[in-house]
């Protein structure tokens, strides 16, 4: 959708203002400028959920004057806490997908912020998803990008080509099944879905995070 441009360099300004206001309110934005790597063992570790599904919605909007993007997925599986299979997951991440009037007759523009993840309707996702913010409830993928991998055919693949996923991962010797030692192996690219799965359904059910078994 056209829009028309905002009538003076001064309401420019304050259209500007208005943005910059909003995305300070939000940390993680902020911050993602210095992405910090985060493997597979952070990923899980942060995790407050972690589901497999297909993105079936994504809208964006206002709340409470934060710009928001919402996304929803039917889910397929989950770790971490259990989702019905079929049923709808539904959270929503800062910014938005497109230029959005005001009631005061500013422009609202989408912020880039670096790291942040894109939503299709259609696609096929593995998210580690961090906690709900308290005051907000928006939430985002553990390191943005880095914790939501897009599945084509049986391969997942973060958005940045898996590098660093699996940097400076440790597992206790013989825990890991050869395919799993063979995943870990890898640098960059895409993954096997079903074999990255077993090592995480196994991470979480057999609590090796907190045993030291992954590290």
């Amino acid at each position: 959708m056209n829009h028309s441009p905002l009538a003076g360099s001064a309401r420019l300004g304050a259209g500007l203002a208005l943005i910059a206001g909003l995305t300070l309110l939000q940390p993680q934005a902020a911050q993602a400028t210095q992405l910090p790597n985060q493997n597979l063992a952070q990923l899980i570790g942060r995790a407050d959920l972690i589901v497999n599904g297909q993105v079936t919605a994504v809208k964006d909007g206002i709340q409470d004057g934060l710009p928001y993007t919402e996304i929803t997925l039917k889910v397929s599986s989950s770790a971490k806490k259990t989702l019905a299979p079929q049923s709808a997951y539904t959270f929503r991440q800062y910014g938005l997908l497109r230029a959005r009037k005001m009631d005061d007759g500013r422009y609202l523009l989408p912020a880039k912020i670096e790291g942040m993840p894109n939503w299709q309707v259609g696609e096929k996702v593995m998210a580690f998803m961090n906690k709900p913010a308290a005051r907000s409830g928006f939430s985002t993928p553990v390191g943005l990008a880095q914790g939501k991998l897009t599945i084509n055919g049986n391969k997942a693949t973060n958005g940045f080509n898996n590098v660093g996923l699996f940097e400076g991962l440790e597992v206790t010797p013989g825990l890991l099944r050869r395919n799993e030692a063979r995943m870990l192996e890898s640098r960059a690219g895409g993954v096997d879905l079903n074999t990255l799965q077993g090592l995480v359904q196994r991470t979480v059910k057999n609590n090796w995070l907190a045993t030291g078994a992954m590290r």
